[in-house]
């Protein structure tokens, strides 16, 4: 990234984008998540420090597994699925958005995992255009 970020514009981008992050370090340890508030998948601020495995359904974490074991093998760079939670007011599904990126240093050196969740059913309801404040 060029340019600096001064610490307090820094957090207020991330609880402002619309997508919730959450940071694995490279023994697969919870460093950091945004939107603690608003999360569509809750974290409660004892789960910093905790591994992944303790973060994830059981049913899911040996897929997780597999792609953090990929991106530490270098073998994968990111990974991304999609799928359908009950999220709206009366429990309608809506569509969730999943993506992870493997974190590397400059010379390529693993140093975790960032895992970005997001609701994307009001971007699949648009359609044409609309510009600057139209």
């Amino acid at each position: 990234m060029e340019g600096k970020i001064p610490e307090n514009v820094l957090e207020a981008l991330l609880e402002t984008i619309p997508v919730e992050l959450s940071v694995l370090d490279a023994n697969d340890e919870l460093m950091a998540f945004n939107k603690p508030d608003t999360r569509i998948f809750k974290r409660p601020p004892g789960a910093l420090g905790r591994n992944v495995r303790k973060c994830h359904p059981e049913k899911s974490i040996d897929k997780v597994l597999t792609i953090i074991s990929e991106m530490r093998a270098g073998k994968r760079d990111k990974a991304r699925f999609w799928i359908d939670l009950p999220l709206g007011p009366n429990g309608e599904k809506h569509k969730v958005l999943i993506d992870y990126y493997a974190l590397r240093d400059k010379d390529g050196k693993y140093l975790g995992c960032l895992e970005a969740s997001q609701d994307i059913d009001d971007y699949r309801k648009i359609e044409g255009q609309q510009r600057l404040l139209d």
